[in-house]
This record gives C-alpha cells, structure tokens and sequence, in this order.
C-alpha cells in the first residue's frame, strides 16, 4: 500500500471509523483536501477496503480523480 505510506510520510492522514450513520468508512486526507472516502462493504476484510483507499489516493494524485462514497456525486 505504497500510497498510503507515502501520504503519511509527506504528513497526510488516514482515518477508519463511523461517519454520517455509515458504520465504517476509511478516508485519506493530505492536509489541505480530502483525497479518498470509502465505504466499508458488507463482508469485506479490513486490509481489502485499505487496497480500495490506496488506489482512490493513487486516483486523485494522478488524475485528480477524489473518490468520495459518503457524500455521492455532486
């Protein structure tokens, strides 16, 4: 998960826990903007929703494409 390594060395941020009445949702942060926001799946193991935020981190960096499950489209 070289994404979220990365995001953490440069002084960025993730969180795992309950947001808005969803049980878990996993977000990435780099100081400034909300990179990633992903839903936690019915079932889906812990370090399979952690690939999912590394590649939405990965999206956003090199296509300034944010990932964001909680809030829906625009």
């Amino acid at each position: 998960m070289k994404n979220i390594e990365t995001l953490i060395d440069e002084g960025g941020d993730i969180s795992i826990g309950p947001v808005a009445g969803l049980t878990c949702v996993a977000a990435a942060t780099d100081g400034y903007n909300c990179l990633a926001m992903r839903v936690r799946r019915d079932g889906e193991k812990l370090n399979v929703l952690m690939k999912r935020l590394d590649k939405a981190i990965g999206l956003a960096w090199s296509d300034d494409v944010f990932t964001d499950e909680v809030n829906g489209p625009a």
